[in-house]
Parts: C-alpha cells; structure tokens; sequence
C-alpha cells in the first residue's frame, strides 16, 4: 500500500514538473519575446516583419502547439515508466 502510494506521488510529481518547465517556455515565449524583448528583436526581420512581432502574432502560437505535442510524448513515457499506459 505505501509502495504504490508513493509510486503515485512520484508519477504526480514528475507530472507537475512537466507542466511547470511548460508553462516556463510559454511564458519566455510569449510574453519575453513578444513583450519583453521586443525591442531587442525589433531590428531582425522575418516574414515582411520583425521578429518581435512575429512571435506576438504567430510564434507563441506554434509554439504552444509544440509545447502540447511535447507534453503528450512525454506524458506517454512518463506513463510507461510507471506502469500506467493505455
């Protein structure tokens, strides 16, 4: 009973440090380079556009949309190496 109690709090621990280093590179993300440091990224152009502007508008976007894809490959071994899979 407290082997698998304490195999849960791990898997919950694990499982909430993932969400925690996620949410960090969103926010760097969104709100440091689209915020924050976009007047350093000004000067570099992409698209017809700058940079900061850029991820204001489309990079934090994709790259939350990367962040879930990375959340459920890792969430996938994560589950698999407590013994919880599908």
């Amino acid at each position: 009973m407290a082997d698998k109690k304490s195999n849960a709090e791990a898997y919950w621990a694990a499982n909430i440090r993932l969400i925690a280093g996620c949410l960090v590179v969103w926010a760097l993300v969104s709100y440091g380079c689209a915020i924050l440091l976009r007047p350093l990224l000004a000067s570099i152009p992409i698209g017809g556009t700058d940079l900061g502007f850029w991820f204001a508008q489309q990079g934090s976007i994709l790259t939350f949309i990367g962040i879930i894809f990375f959340y459920v490959w890792k969430m996938n071994r994560l589950d698999k190496q407590f013994g919880l899979e599908e």
